[in-house]
């Protein structure tokens, strides 16, 4: 396996922003992301997305005997060679030192959604922290047939929960942590053999509409999370949100301020345009790929966010995979605006 230095990796992105500073590498101690306790205005949020951290060695055959079959030659043939546990070990000791205030990750734990994946994922997520400090969201390799909630999402029970107590596996999920609503939407359902779609349904999209009407009448920072790629066209079809109209027509009433999602391997940025809303929307590559293709090679997204004025303004900096020091490094960072987005 080739792992070169992926620090200079070509990073796909399309928004205006105030300020970049390309290619700053360093480590995590030599730059301070505190928050200000005092106002509380401040508040710093690691994104990642798709560890596909578990191991499929010593699957059944038995367990393989529907979709889960072409899944596992995907892994056994390519993905056993790109999802890298040695990465997702930097990773671990990278978000330690860093130290932020909460840590969002996008769904795709798992390879095949097996009970014994989600057990793995689950002694994971214990190492990256406790519950009340990271959000998880599903994707659909981790609902890749159905399965029952009890011998699968329920390992997670804890870090996929709301503030307020639900119904198992009811969407959205709301956190308010300080001046941040982090809102949880699921996008992830079983789907056909060579399809990876996802979607909302209008009884999770009704109950986001009265979420985001409270969270913005509160003044909060806005962030929804969610697996798949919310913006039309920046996906494959086969791979794409069934809903994402629905979805805008949501967000084009009462707004949000910044969108973060996964699934798409890839660093990307786009704009949402929703009605009269334009909401930023930030992708980020697998966690856990190897950096022997650079533009996938695995990274995650610090988030600064701090209130200014009439908005929040918000400092991105990308944390790239570097072999040659096996660890974590700065690749790039940049800053922009977010207007309150008002009903």
């Amino acid at each position: 396996m080739d792992l070169s230095c992926c620090k200079n990796s070509t990073v796909l992105y399309s928004m205006e922003t105030i300020a970049v500073k390309p290619n700053l590498c360093e480590a995590p101690g030599e730059r301070s992301v505190t928050t200000d306790e005092g106002g509380g205005n401040v508040f710093v949020l690691a994104h990642f997305s798709d560890p596909h951290l578990s191991s499929l060695k010593g699957v059944p055959f038995t367990a393989l005997l529907n979709k889960r079959l072409l899944g596992y030659l995907s892994w056994y043939h390519r993905r056993r060679h790109v999802h890298c546990p040695h990465i997702l070990d930097a990773l671990l000791r990278d978000i330690g030192e860093v130290s932020p205030d909460h840590v969002a990750v996008t769904g795709d734990l798992t390879h095949l959604g097996l009970p014994d994946e989600f057990r793995q994922a689950a002694r994971w997520l214990q190492q990256l922290g406790a519950p009340d400090r990271i959000t998880v969201i599903p994707g659909n390799h981790d609902a890749y047939v159905p399965e029952p909630w009890e011998e699968t999402f329920r390992e997670w029970a804890a870090y996929l929960a709301g503030d307020e107590p639900a119904a198992d596996g009811t969407y959205p999920m709301l956190r308010v942590r300080g001046p941040a609503a982090l809102i949880g939407l699921s996008s992830a359902r079983p789907s056909a053999p060579f399809l990876a779609v996802g979607s909302l349904g209008r009884g999770q999209l009704a109950r986001f509409e009265k979420i985001l009407e409270e969270t913005g009448r509160r003044g909060l920072l806005r962030i929804v999370l969610l697996h798949h790629p919310p913006v039309p066209g920046s996906i494959a079809r086969r791979k794409r949100l069934t809903d994402a109209g629905l979805l805008a027509e949501v967000l084009g009433r009462q707004g949000a301020e910044v969108i973060l999602h996964g699934h798409a391997h890839l660093s990307m940025a786009h704009r949402l345009v929703a009605g009269t809303k334009n909401i930023p929307v930030f992708g980020v590559p697998s966690a856990s790929h190897s950096p022997s293709n650079r533009q996938r090679a695995a990274r995650y997204h610090l988030c600064r966010f701090e209130r200014r004025g009439d908005g929040w303004v918000m400092l991105l900096t990308e944390r790239v995979y570097s072999a040659a020091d096996d660890r974590f490094v700065m690749a790039r960072e940049r800053e922009l605006f977010l207007p309150v987005q008002r009903p």
